[in-house]
C-alpha cells in the first residue's frame, strides 16, 4: 500500500480519542465498584464468603422458573417494604434479573441504594448464570445446561480473566 492510500484511512475507532490513562483508570475502577460478574458471585455463594448477599428481582414466575440458589426473592416493586425486613444494612447486595438485555436488575440496584445498602448488579443476569453451566433452582428442583461456550471455557475451568 503507497504512503497515499495509507492517509486516506481513517480509524473508526479512534474517531473519537481514546481516555487518558488515569480517566480510563478511574472509569474501570467505578464499574468494578458498581458490578459483579456470575462467575464471582458463584465462588462467594460456594466458599460462604461474609458480607454478600444475592437478590433475584423478578417476578414469582420468573422466580419459579429458576433462581440462583441461595438468593432472596424480592421484586423490585417490595424492595423498599421488605428489604429492611430481610437484610442487613451491613451486606452488599448483589441485584439480579432476567439478563443483559432488562434493566430490572439496575432499577432494583437503584431501589437498593436508595434505602442506603451498598450495592452491585449481577452482570449478566440469570441469563449469563445459566449459560456459564452453574446449577441453579427451580420450582421443579435443580437444574443445570452445560456451557455456554460463548460465554465460558468449555472445560468449567475459570477463565482467569
Amino acid at each position: 500500500m503507497s504512503a497515499t492510500a495509507s492517509a486516506e484511512i481513517t480509524s473508526a475507532v479512534l474517531s473519537v480519542p481514546a481516555a487518558t490513562p488515569a480517566e480510563a483508570a478511574a472509569h474501570y475502577a467505578a464499574r468494578l465498584a458498581f458490578e459483579a460478574d456470575v462467575s464471582d458471585v458463584h465462588a462467594d455463594l460456594a466458599t460462604g464468603a461474609p458480607g454478600v448477599v444475592v437478590v433475584d428481582t423478578r417476578s414469582d414466575a420468573g422466580w419459579d422458573q429458576g433462581r440462583i440458589p441461595g438468593a432472596l426473592h424480592i421484586p423490585t416493586a417490595r424492595i423498599a417494604e421488605l428489604a429492611p425486613q430481610l437484610i442487613d444494612p451491613a451486606q452488599t447486595v448483589v441485584t439480579y434479573c432476567w439478563g443483559p438485555g432488562c434493566n430490572g436488575a439496575t432499577r432494583a440496584a437503584l431501589a437498593f441504594a436508595d434505602l442506603g445498602y451498598q450495592v452491585k448488579e449481577l452482570l449478566g443476569g440469570f441469563e449469563y448464570w445459566v449459560r456459564e453451566g452453574f446449577a441453579y433452582d427451580s420450582a421443579t428442583g435443580v437444574e443445570q445446561r452445560p456451557v455456554d461456550d460463548l460465554t465460558a471455557p468449555r472445560s468449567g475451568v475459570l477463565c482467569a480473566c
